[in-house]
């Protein structure tokens, strides 16, 4: 591996320092981005059931907010639940929209990265480009700086390549990881406020 490094020349530590923080991000992302994190299985009946037996209570509110983003979001709606659906319903809009920031967190940094890689990778080739035409010498270039300019070149773009792609994969598949869970955590929101102002039945 640190022989490829060497042979790579020094452009290559910029691709690998964008590597290691894909990869740091991909990992947060998988842990953070489960449903069971986010957006509970039963929560709504839970919180149905606990309304039905006890109403709402500090207690209550602050084990929601600390359950999970949905959970957060139904804490919001329910400090307001003495209130008109209109205010409740703002209560969730304005906590909803914290939670979507908390999920689309790092998303940019590894779309930038996907974006970027290739283009890392195009800058080692150029590099390698100048080491071969810079080395020239009136009877041409000898086999070894040759040779060292062409694996800088080819080394970076294949590994630039190597980057971006898991990282445009994971990066559109964690957008639309983020969009199904703001879907599922609006809905469960609505059916929340039409349950407690009678507009639904549990």
């Amino acid at each position: 591996m640190f022989a490829i490094v060497e042979a790579a020349g020094w452009p290559i530590w910029l691709l690998i320092i964008a590597s290691v923080i894909a990869v740091a991000l991909i990992v947060e992302r998988l842990m953070f981005l489960r449903n069971r994190n986010v957006a509970p299985d039963g929560l709504l009946d839970e919180v149905v059931q606990e309304l039905k037996l006890r109403g709402v209570s500090e207690s209550l509110l602050s084990r929601l907010s600390e359950n999970s983003p949905l959970g957060g979001i139904f804490a919001a709606g329910l400090r307001n639940i003495k209130s008109s659906p209109e205010i409740m319903k703002d209560a969730i809009e304005e906590a909803g929209r914290s939670a979507a920031h908390d999920l689309e967190r790092f998303l940019t940094t590894l779309g930038t990265i996907a974006s970027i890689s290739p283009l890392l990778g195009l800058f080692g080739t150029v590099v390698g480009m100048i080491e071969i035409f810079g080395a020239q010498t009136a009877v041409g270039n000898t086999p070894t700086v040759l040779a060292h300019g062409i694996s800088v070149a080819l080394y970076n773009t294949a590994f630039g390549l190597i980057v971006a792609v898991p990282s445009m994969i994971f990066y559109r598949h964690f957008r639309a990881k983020v969009d199904s869970l703001l879907i599922e955590m609006e809905q469960q929101a609505v059916k929340l406020v039409e349950i407690v102002h009678g507009a639904r039945k549990g």
